[in-house]
């Protein structure tokens, strides 16, 4: 019955041994769970140009990050911020250029430790390494965005005297693209090497060319891809059987083109040569004439300055006088041309003067009042400036109060997470003293 008795107790005592063990191991297991972290995506985000991305973040277990600071920065730029949250407001002045208005986080799922970066028309410059941190946790987490840019490939035929030739190009990709020829089957055609040349914005600009026969089917395609975005473009082209060039036609054509030729360049010389047999012929039998016609022609030459000659001779007495008075008045009524047009020259010449002397008034005049509104401008400037040295000391005064405040609230509230780890610490310690006393009576029991 003592054996009994005390068997019993031995198992009460296990009992309790194991429920002591259970809860010292939760309350460790609590303790060391700490505070929340914060996740982040472990794959890159891709992002086209021109469209919205939102880079995720949010703390695990969730915590309600409404009035924490949140951080997003690059580490390579200067200033390094994208967006900053500080009590529930925006601080642009901390933020980099390029990112003005097109940064927000969501504010709705702040509440839920979402803290997540929308980051609105995507260019190509925002690729990079992005960071995102709450101090007042002390936690990070790091996000890469890759950009990118695709457009469709452009087809041109080129005839060639002995084959087809097509040529494909395709602009503004990001990152730099692949090109691939393929027949109606979807099997690769062999081409040379595309060539890829980077623009002054940044994107890539691929072509290349293939030569092609007649087939059953005559299509085409040019595909332009790149995997690191996802993306693939393709353009498919169907020709016709008019646009292959005919080898034996083609032969005949040459044929006639080549007799054509030397047909035309026979008649050529056969005409020059006639042409330079007849000169020379003309130049022996037809210098006699020549003389002659020359000669008739200076004796005409000569009659007529005789009657000239006689025609002025035959002029009156009047009519001398007569041509005398028209030139006097033609000498007279140039010079009152000249008079009246040296008077209107004077004139103008005048009016321009005193217009010049009153654009030198006007602006004499205005160099005064811009002297005046300098002086206000001064004065204004003085009163701005003495203004904002007062606003100045009182920001400064409000800010040194708000971060007193800040400071006393961050030791208050890690006094209080402090407190509540040593009272859970010191329970483990109590529980796991009791654990050891049981377990040494249960020692000497054996």
């Amino acid at each position: 019955m003592l054996y009994l008795k005390d068997g019993l107790s031995l198992k009460s005592r296990l009992t309790v041994l194991v429920f002591h063990h259970t809860v010292a191991a939760l309350l460790l297991t609590h303790t060391c769970a700490g505070e929340s972290q914060l996740i982040g995506p472990t794959q890159p985000i891709v992002a086209m140009i021109g469209h919205d991305v939102i880079l995720p973040c949010h703390l695990d277990p969730a915590e309600d990050a409404t009035a924490m600071t949140v951080e997003w920065a690059r580490p390579d730029l200067e200033p390094r911020f994208v967006h900053v949250l500080r009590d529930g407001l925006e601080l642009d002045e901390k933020k980099y250029h390029l990112y003005m208005g097109r940064t927000s986080l969501l504010n709705n799922q702040l509440k839920h430790g979402d803290v997540s970066l929308k980051l609105a028309t995507v260019k190509l410059s925002d690729e990079g390494k992005y960071k995102c941190f709450i101090p007042t946790l002390s936690k990070e987490t790091f996000i890469d965005l890759v950009v990118g840019a695709a457009s469709s490939p452009v087809l041109t035929i080129n005839k060639d005297t002995s084959a087809v030739v097509l040529d494909c190009e395709s602009k503004g990709w990001h990152p730099k693209p692949e090109l691939f020829w393929l027949d109606a089957e979807g099997k690769l055609l062999s081409a040379g090497a595309p060539e890829t040349v980077r623009g002054p914005d940044g994107l890539y600009t691929v072509s290349n060319s293939v030569a092609v026969e007649k087939s059953h089917s005559n299509s085409y395609t040019c595909r332009v891809q790149q995997h690191k975005i996802q993306q693939t473009r393709e353009t498919q082209i169907h020709l016709e059987d008019g646009v292959f060039i005919d080898k034996s036609n083609c032969s005949a054509a040459h044929i006639t083109t080549g007799f054509a030729i030397v047909l035309l360049c026979v008649v050529v010389v056969v005409f020059f040569v006639y042409l330079w047999r007849t000169n020379k012929l003309g130049n022996t039998k037809m210098g006699p004439l020549r003389n002659i016609f020359s000669k008739k022609g200076e004796q005409e030459m000569q009659q007529r300055e005789e009657l000239n000659n006689l025609g002025h001779e035959s002029l009156t007495e009047e009519e001398r006088e007569r041509q005398k008075l028209m030139r006097e008045k033609e000498v007279k009524k140039n010079a009152k041309l000249e008079e009246e047009q040296k008077k209107e020259n004077e004139r103008k010449q005048r009016e321009e003067l005193e217009k010049q002397i009153k654009q030198l008034e006007s602006q004499v005049e205005q160099i005064k009042k811009s002297g005046e509104a300098e002086k206000k401008l001064k004065e204004d400037a003085e009163k701005m400036k003495h203004e904002y040295k007062e606003l100045l000391k009182k920001t400064n005064l409000v800010l040194m109060n708000r971060r007193t405040e800040l400071e006393m609230r961050l030791k208050r509230t890690k006094e209080k997470n402090m407190t509540k780890k040593e009272e859970k610490v010191k329970a483990v310690i109590d529980a796991l003293k009791e654990t050891k006393m049981m377990i040494d009576e249960v020692q000497k029991k054996f």
